[in-house]
């Protein structure tokens, strides 16, 4: 099948995408413009994590400007960025600010319920939450946002959207509910096999089309977030209640990052519904 480009793919990622085609051994050209490809789909969040590893190395504590204000001013200029340089449209910036707005809600919850904590001081701080840490969750929708686009994603079948959404809301409520109900997670977790157990990921990477269920997707990107979290705690950026910075993350937190994935999916079709049209997919192979 011959590789038609993705029209509403800019101009940079596309001249990328060709500079690394033209010089790539064709047996591994396939495997090595998917691991390209995703890395570029998850620049903001590798940018912001690149940020914190190199602040925690160099910050000194008597400096004028603190550490995490330097995050959120660098996670600032990063998002004007990649509107500037058209690495995001406005449409998925709207939708991104709104799955940052949901993000930062669940920290100042969190915080004060006393699951994680940011030890470090801020001027940027909303009730003890540093301004930077809504970048984090929006990083999560850049990535969708963007990978959706980049690999020219289509999904099928599509559960019903209303059922989506009402997983997505379910998902939301049970992170703030379980502090006070029984924790329902585990129907949560059964709930998103149902739904999307059929749904295909077709995406295409150069030269023909492959597909992934989605669950397997959002668990193999739960493992993803799961590491960088651990780069999130071993600089000391925040810590979970108990844990020290040199101890690895609750591998229950794969599980957490699961769930909220699927909210951040359902957050992202609100402009990328063109990749939910069965009638535009193409044949997996």
């Amino acid at each position: 099948m011959t590789h038609q480009p993705n029209r509403s793919t800019p101009r940079l990622e596309r001249r990328l995408g060709d500079w690394a085609r033209a010089r790539l051994p064709f047996a591994l050209a396939e495997f090595v413009m998917f691991v390209l490809k995703q890395g570029w789909a998850s620049l903001f969040g590798g940018l912001l994590l690149l940020a914190i590893i190199a602040t925690k190395t160099i910050w000194q504590p008597d400096w004028p400007l603190q550490r995490y204000d330097a995050l959120f001013l660098f996670a600032l200029a990063t998002q004007a960025a990649f509107l500037w340089f058209k690495l995001e449209t406005w449409e998925e910036a709207r939708v991104i600010l709104l799955f940052h707005i949901t993000g930062t809600a669940m920290e100042l919850f969190k915080t004060h319920a006393g699951s994680w904590a940011y030890p470090e001081p801020g001027l940027f701080k909303l009730a003890g939450v540093p301004l930077f840490s809504g970048f984090m969750y929006a990083s999560v929708g850049s990535y969708m946002a963007r990978v959706i686009r980049i690999f020219d994603m289509r999904f099928a079948p599509y559960p019903p959207l209303w059922l989506t959404f009402a997983l997505a809301a379910a998902i939301y409520v049970n992170f703030f509910a379980h502090h006070f109900l029984p924790d329902i997670r585990l129907a949560l977790f059964a709930a998103t096999l149902l739904i999307y157990a059929r749904t295909r990921i077709t995406f295409r990477i150069s030269h023909r089309d492959w597909w992934m269920p989605l669950p397997l997707a959002a668990f193999l990107s739960s493992l993803a977030l799961w590491v960088a979290e651990n780069i999130g705690t071993a600089t000391g950026t925040w810590l979970y209640a108990g844990q020290r910075p040199d101890h690895l993350v609750s591998f229950a937190k794969i599980g957490s990052w699961y769930l909220l994935l699927y909210v951040a999916f359902a957050t992202v079709t609100l402009v990328s519904r063109a990749a939910l049209r069965p009638s535009q997919m193409n044949t997996p192979r």
